[in-house]
């Protein structure tokens, strides 16, 4: 986007007006629904041009890199379809002049107060279930030294909370330093004072660097928030799905966390319906999640992916339906304990981050919470006191589900 702006084009994100002369789509090609949105905005991108509504379409990213063939002979009308790594092809494509000095500037998609930094792409993992590896690639980290001048960038721009991603948080490094220096990293940018808060997102559980909680423990501006996909707790289930750890591990990582960073909020993912997940499997895994608590959690449906481990050596019996079910069971079970951790914060004060307004609401997120994915804090503001971007001191006074409402506390603005 900034290498499209320094050449001259006005650049809409995310509209559906079809009122651009050229529309770029970025693609997913992770699961099958993602795969699903994916195909349905190109065909509804490609039938706005069939009348006339938009002159050019290029389709990039994922489902692009992996479907190039297929998708070019079915849906002949894109003019140009790209892989994930053909940007400076795009920018030729449209007549811009890809300028290399610009490697690392940013027009943000987010609000200008919150952004992404994406420390490395591809991954080294072989999870039987997952196509990233054959999409994106093995594991390639940036270097500390261009993080830490895109972040400079970055704060410089007006960006309090920096979320860091990955395919693979915690193996960045590995292969240009030999080590993993996500710690390193941590150190270098909680050295820019512009940062409130720090988030990481996608560590992977096995072979996790200890010293990012001993960090976490310490420095005030790394949130007390972590994104660990387990994926599952029955030994069986996680052997298929070469997880590279094992329920024991598991139990004995999230007791260490606790204890080293207490009060952290912990995200994760699980998988259900992977072939070998049995009702006892699933049951196991029930009892997982609500022995632990989480905080925060998300489930998917298996799908079977092409070129896969699991699809070439697993056959995928399980029932969409079953599938279905056990997601609801656990999301329903989920939603109960979301509830309970939420109720118990109602009468505490926290440190809000107000990201939006609706109505009369000023819309943020605790520490705790992630943007798009986690909870949010509604605040009734009818004199628009409360500015976007801004932190307050917040007295909880409500709870749902997955929703705190709060009130400004005592007689001050709340400015932190």
């Amino acid at each position: 986007m900034r290498q499209l702006d320094e050449s001259g084009f006005q650049i809409v994100h995310n509209s559906d007006n079809f009122d651009a002369g050229t529309v770029l789509i970025n693609t997913c090609g992770f699961i099958n629904d993602a795969k699903q949105e994916s195909i349905d905005a190109i065909l509804r991108y490609a039938k706005a041009k069939k009348d006339g509504q938009v002159s050019e379409l290029f389709v990039f990213g994922c489902l692009s890199q992996r479907y190039m063939s297929e998708l070019r002979k079915e849906i002949p009308e894109v003019d140009g379809w790209f892989g994930v790594n053909d940007f400076q092809r795009i920018i030729n494509e449209l007549g811009g002049n890809w300028r290399e000095e610009l490697y690392g500037a940013r027009l943000l998609s987010t609000p200008s107060h919150y952004a992404y930094l994406k420390i490395s792409e591809g991954c080294d993992r072989l999870c039987s279930f997952c196509a990233i590896p054959m999409i994106r690639g093995k594991q390639r980290s940036r270097t500390i030294d261009d993080l830490t001048a895109e972040a400079r960038y970055l704060a410089k721009k007006g960006v309090k909370e920096l979320i860091l991603i990955a395919q693979d948080l915690t193996a960045h490094g590995t292969d240009i330093y030999g080590r993993q220096t996500l710690p390193e990293l941590l150190e270098e940018l909680t050295g820019i004072e512009e940062f409130k808060w720090i988030r990481l997102h996608y560590a992977y559980p096995a072979s996790f660097p200890m010293k990012v909680l001993d960090l976490m423990a310490e420095k005030k501006q790394i949130c007390n928030y972590l994104d660990l996909p387990f994926q599952h707790i029955s030994d069986k289930v996680l052997s298929k799905m070469h997880r590279g750890t094992d329920r024991s591990d598991i139990l004995d990582f999230i007791r260490k966390i606790r204890n080293t960073v207490p009060g952290i909020a912990l995200r994760t993912t699980l998988l259900v319906g992977h072939p070998g997940e049995d009702e006892n499997a699933f049951s196991e895994l029930l009892d997982f999640v609500k022995s632990q608590q989480f905080e925060r959690l998300g489930v998917f449906a298996y799908s079977e992916e092409e070129g896969t481990f699991a699809a070439k050596h697993y056959k995928d019996t399980i029932p969409q339906n079953i599938k279905n079910r056990r997601v609801k069971e656990i999301m329903e079970m989920q939603m109960n304990i979301s509830l309970n951790i939420n109720n118990k914060k109602v009468g505490q004060i926290y440190n809000i981050l107000i990201d939006s307004r609706e109505g009369q609401y000023a819309v943020g997120r605790t520490e705790s919470d992630s943007p798009d994915i986690d909870n949010e804090v509604l605040v009734k503001d009818q004199n628009n006191k409360l500015e976007p971007g801004k932190f307050y001191r917040i007295r909880i006074t409500g709870a749902e589900n997955y929703d705190l409402y709060g009130e400004i506390a005592g007689k001050s603005s709340g400015i932190l």
